[in-house]
């Protein structure tokens, strides 16, 4: 059976329309506020992990880095939430679109370097040249270092979208083979089986972890510019 390897990444469409914004906006309405008066158990859960990694990232930022709170804790909860559904099945993970996690990460990055420039110009501007560098070196370690900082929400869009398309496509594979091998051996295809059914447990902690780790950056360049 020929099959598209990429077909799971394409944007679905209906009509010719994309459904992406739709897909986005899902997240949004799972994690609706409660109205209930007491919140149950999950509620109680999520709420305690929130505040748990929000002192964890706010512990070393000052007044100014702690006003993006909110904003941080609102990205990781997208982000999770859109990794975790694209391992549903017959479902699509906005995250593994290079064009949306740029999308996401050079507003950020800019947001901070905007904001360093503003506050701390010359600690900014400090960052560009050590100090004691040596004459010669001067023009070329400016370079360097200006290349570094522009390439860091590249950075941050392809290590997102390069762990979650990685993962989705071993669990395709495997998946495809498991199905092929039912027909031959189901011994062989019982043990793939169970590689896939670890695979996708691994891949639910990678999708939790790569949106702490996205958000901890951003938290990061926020910390140096703040």
């Amino acid at each position: 059976m020929n099959e598209n390897l990429f077909a799971p990444f394409i944007t679905p469409t209906i009509m010719g329309i994309t459904t992406l914004p739709i897909i986005i906006m899902f997240p949004c309405i799972i994690l609706s506020s409660p109205k209930r008066w007491l919140p149950n158990r999950i509620q109680i859960l999520q709420m305690w992990l929130i505040r748990l990694i929000t002192k964890q990232m706010m512990t070393t930022h000052n007044k100014q880095g702690r006003a993006w709170a909110l904003m941080l804790m609102s990205l990781i909860l997208f982000i999770a939430s859109t990794n975790l559904l694209g391992l549903l099945p017959y479902s699509f993970t906005p995250t593994t679109q290079l064009s949306m996690n740029i999308g996401m990460a050079i507003p950020l990055w800019a947001g901070t370097v905007i904001m360093g420039f503003r506050n701390k110009p010359k600690m900014s501007l400090a960052h560009f040249l050590p100090q004691g560098t040596p004459t010669p070196l001067i023009p070329m370690l400016i370079i360097i270092e200006t290349i570094s900082l522009f390439i860091q929400p590249l950075a941050l869009a392809v290590r997102l979208t390069a762990n979650i398309t990685a993962g989705h496509l071993l669990i395709h594979l495997i998946g495809s083979a498991t199905l092929a091998l039912s027909s031959i051996s189901m011994t062989v295809s019982t043990i793939t089986f169970s590689i896939l059914f670890l695979l996708t447990l691994l891949e639910i902690a990678v999708a939790m972890i790569q949106a702490y780790v996205f958000t901890l950056l951003v938290s990061l360049y926020l910390h140096d510019n703040s």
